[in-house]
């Protein structure tokens, strides 16, 4: 044991894995030797692990290993498989990458021949295949032998993923319908890694681009970080071996000038007059990419804007919620024009589907917010040369832990709009209200045609089994209350444990929502996981970073509130990093929380 020979696990990091590294010595034998390991803790059972050496003297039989025998190749772009030697050679061992009989579209275009040494020999190299464009709309085969003098060769079948209107077909009306969903290989990674992870781990979940370097990225789907261009070519893949079912991939657009300008926790790297940089470094570049022809088979739906809009109308003013920077950003028509531009380069392409943020009940329910946010939409679609044709809908609770339905506190009426908990909000649930938005927003010149979404990654409030639990979020309710004081009733009935519904950060007591499905209810093109499980909405303290992301005190567990959630605790899960990065603790709890149950 070269490392891990003893660990500590704490009530902190009890669930989080730690590593124990064991070493080979070189020896000059031919043997794979073997030596048990024993995992042991005072009062629990122990583990036995076998460890066997690899040996490296001669006993391991020579062959070509190739990192995957099928790769799809998007039509017009490049798809890449590596080759390595499973042994150490005698001499140098050259290797061959050929295209065999099949569609002459599919081309070695670098790596045809591959040179392997005593010092590279284990060293992957990478053989990169094109394909070209053509005006048909097969996904064509072609086989690629790979191969070397006496070796046993490998067959690598490339396929072409075609982009001349075969499963992509035209423009729908609901992107979702009768479609598969994307599923990011990272987040599917940190949820397999998790205890229980692996029951949500094949859900698909939004991916954000909240910076402008997170277009390119920084790796791979094994290492660093995926750029926008990497999950895009992970969906035509996938789409690959979906047979003749669209693909949706869901990406975030999340980096407008002072942006979230109510909440530090999820400010951005642009200043509120770089409305600029946010046209041609971040917007401009997500464009290129998401045009090219390998992608146009993809349904791509792009979420615009997280929180932007609804501040412009709640958060500025002489309202006691307003902020310095909300008023700044309302006066300068930076998130105006940011969407409209937004909406207009996205909007031009034809397999993308804009959906814009519109918030949620517990922020723009109430009449002074209600229309006025409606019409702030259209300002900003009808913005920067875009109109409300790029606009294909809303989605709704982004991120947030609204409930879905309230089943037990039932229709919001004159008496109950009363008690503290709705305090005159005209709507008590998401799926009434994104159903009642849907109207107004036509009503303020939208298509009759906009579908929404509703965000339902952490709204399921199951039963609070998880330490830490707020005092008010009790085991979920089974039925309505039999109080007769309003107050009282609405509290024992409602799903909602929230101890206010302006508290938005890593909640207590959440749980997953609704799975993804898509038309789930009328005017509702699906529900979605747009907030990925587990990923935090800010850090219970102060974090120093690079990705220009503040510390706000609605996420620090202890802080007794502000204007914006009635001054009331915030309800935050403790010890949470920064926002976009990995939360096991909530990770954990979502799952323990979750409704309908996980099975």
């Amino acid at each position: 044991v070269s490392s891990g020979a003893s660990l500590t696990f704490t009530s902190s990091n009890w669930n989080t894995n730690q590593n124990v590294t064991l070493a080979a010595a070189e020896d000059s034998d031919t043997t794979n030797g073997t030596r048990p390991f024993t995992v042991a803790s005072s009062g629990l059972t122990s583990v036995t692990v076998t460890a066997t050496e690899a040996d490296n003297d001669g006993t391991t039989t020579q062959s070509l290993v190739v990192s995957s025998t099928s790769v799809s190749v998007p039509e017009g772009s490049t798809a890449t498989y590596t080759v390595r030697l499973a042994a150490l050679p005698s001499g140098n061992v050259t290797v061959t990458n050929t295209a065999g009989s099949g569609d002459t579209n599919i081309t070695v275009s670098s790596g045809s021949s591959l040179t392997f040494t005593t010092s590279n020999w284990s060293t992957p190299q990478t053989v990169t295949l094109a394909a070209a464009e053509d005006s048909d709309s097969t996904a064509g085969t072609r086989p690629i032998t790979v191969a070397s003098s006496g070796l046993t060769s490998v067959t690598v079948t490339a396929t072409e993923a075609d982009n001349d209107g075969g499963t992509g077909g035209p423009r729908a009306d609901n992107p979702y319908a009768n479609a598969g969903v994307y599923v990011n290989p990272q987040w599917r990674a940190k949820a397999l890694a998790e205890p229980g992870g692996s029951r949500i781990a094949n859900q698909p979940t939004g991916v954000w681009f909240d910076r402008i370097s997170a277009l390119t990225g920084n790796g791979s789907p094994t290492t660093g970080t995926m750029g926008l261009a990497d999950h895009l070519d992970q969906a035509v893949t996938q789409d690959a071996a979906n047979g003749s079912t669209p693909m949706v991939i869901q990406i975030v657009v999340y980096n407008l000038p002072g942006r979230d300008c109510a909440a530090l926790a999820s400010n951005g790297e642009l200043g509120p007059t770089e409305l600029a940089r946010y046209k041609s470094e971040y917007i401009d570049v997500m464009a290129g990419i998401l045009a090219r022809p390998a992608y146009a088979n993809l349904r791509i739906v792009a979420i615009i804007e997280i929180d932007s809009l609804p501040n412009l109308v709640t958060n500025v003013g002489g309202r006691a919620t307003a902020t310095a920077m909300c008023d700044t950003m309302l006066a300068n028509r930076g998130y105006v024009d940011g969407v409209g531009y937004a909406l207009a380069k996205l909007g031009a392409i034809p397999n993308v589907y804009n959906y814009i943020d519109a918030a949620h009940h517990g922020w723009v329910g109430w009449d002074d917010n209600f229309g006025a946010t409606a019409n702030m939409m259209f300002t900003a679609a009808t913005a920067s040369g875009s109109t409300a044709a790029n606009v294909h809908g809303f989605i709704t609770n982004t991120a947030n832990t609204s409930a879905l339905t309230e089943p037990y506190v039932g229709s919001v009426t004159e008496q109950l709009r009363q008690t503290t908990w709705i305090d005159w909000n005209r709507y008590n649930d998401e799926l009434t209200f994104a159903q009642a938005f849907r109207s107004r927003l036509i009503q303020s010149g939208f298509s009759s045609g906009i579908g929404m979404l509703i965000d339902t990654s952490r709204n399921g409030w199951g039963s609070c089994v998880q330490t830490p639990c707020q005092p008010t979020q009790a085991t979920r309710p089974t039925a309505a209350s039999t109080s007769t004081d309003p107050n009282t009733f609405v509290n024992q009935s409602r799903i909602d444990r929230r101890i206010h519904k302006g508290n938005w950060c890593n909640q207590a007591g959440a749980g997953l929502g609704e799975r993804p499905r898509s038309a789930p209810a009328t005017g509702i093109d699906a529900y979605v996981w747009i907030k990925p499980p587990g990923e935090s909405d800010g850090s219970s303290s102060l974090i120093p970073n690079d990705e220009g992301k503040g510390f706000d005190r609605m996420c620090d567990p202890t802080y007794p509130g502000n204007a914006r959630n009635g001054n009331s605790m915030s309800g935050a899960l403790p010890n949470a990093p920064v926002s976009g990065h990995w939360f096991s603790a909530q990770f954990q709890q979502l799952m323990a929380n979750a409704y309908p149950p996980l099975s």
